[in-house]
């Protein structure tokens, strides 16, 4: 069985092409599709659209099965990226070690291509050639709900809600659950959908996600610290400086490692009661908990 690095090399770059390319095709004025395709070939580890992947061939299914469904969710992370450098948002300048989308094409086109990526991330899921009916509308119902209102949206209205002052960590557990989390529960989700997993295996794989979230962003708030720029490719520090509360701001960074150990064993122990060959998943937490860049 692949782990999960092996896995991102075997099929990333099949995926970063045809998701190139829908986009490629779509008719629409040039500087938008620039500005769309900016932000897309930016790069990253494409960590939604590949734990579908991932799924299916723990399931021992064919995980290129996930390809429309995995270009559905990165569209949609891409948009929300965008949206987050905004000056009114983040303010961030880089975004994997290159200007943010509005520095180089002009705040109103980086609006509105993060606003084109999220129609055509439902429209990959409608135009499938491969889903039935029925996975469509279950998939699509699944990525409204995570990324709108009661999900990556609400949490983002959380977020900003939380500027400037004190949450506690519960609080900030629900913030992230619904910011970051969400879109990581649809990809497992999406692959147990497609694997047409029983219903007590989507249980625990749903367990699995929401620790896998938590623990993402726990990592992620310990690397805005001790992290690396030029590696991690955006500012050190802005959680800071926008003076946002984390979990080694409320934790300390021994208590957040700390925290970051428990939701990794959590993990680990819904993934054991899962009736597939969960090496591959349990490879992906690895990853996320030692993650440096």
């Amino acid at each position: 069985m692949l782990d999960f690095k092996a896995f991102l090399q075997k099929y990333g770059p099949s995926f970063e092409q045809e998701m190139l390319a829908y986009i490629s095709q779509i008719e629409m004025p040039a500087h938008l599709k620039d500005a769309m395709l900016y932000s897309l070939e930016a790069g990253g580890k494409r960590i939604r659209p590949m734990l579908i992947l991932a799924v299916l061939k723990a399931y021992r299914l064919e995980p290129m099965l996930g390809l429309d469904a995995g270009i559905a969710v990165e569209l949609i992370h891409t948009y929300s990226l965008i949206h987050d450098d905004l000056p009114c948002m983040d303010n961030d300048d880089l975004r994997r070690g290159k200007p943010t989308n509005h520095r180089v094409f002009g705040e109103s086109m980086a609006v509105l291509a993060g606003d084109a990526l999220q129609p055509a991330a439902f429209g990959k899921i409608t135009d499938s050639e491969i889903y039935s009916a029925e996975q469509k509308i279950a998939l699509i119902s699944a990525l409204a709900r995570a990324a709108g209102a009661s999900g990556m949206v609400g949490g983002q209205v959380a977020d900003i809600e939380a500027e400037n002052i004190q949450v506690n960590i519960e609080q900030l557990k629900q913030i992230h659950a619904l910011k970051t989390g969400k879109l990581l529960e649809f990809s497992i989700q999406a692959g147990a959908i497609l694997a047409n997993a029983s219903t007590s295996d989507q249980q625990h794989l749903s367990e699995f996600a929401r620790h896998l979230g938590i623990a993402f962003q726990i990592q992620d708030d310990i690397l805005d610290i001790v992290g690396n720029e030029a590696e991690l490719g955006k500012p050190i520090g802005s959680d800071l400086n926008n003076q946002k509360s984390t979990y080694p701001s409320l934790l300390t960074i021994e208590g957040a490692l700390a925290q970051l150990n428990e939701h990794h064993q959590k993990a680990n122990s819904a993934l054991k009661k899962v009736n597939c060959n969960v090496t591959i998943l349990e490879s992906v937490m690895n990853m996320v908990v030692n993650r440096n860049n």
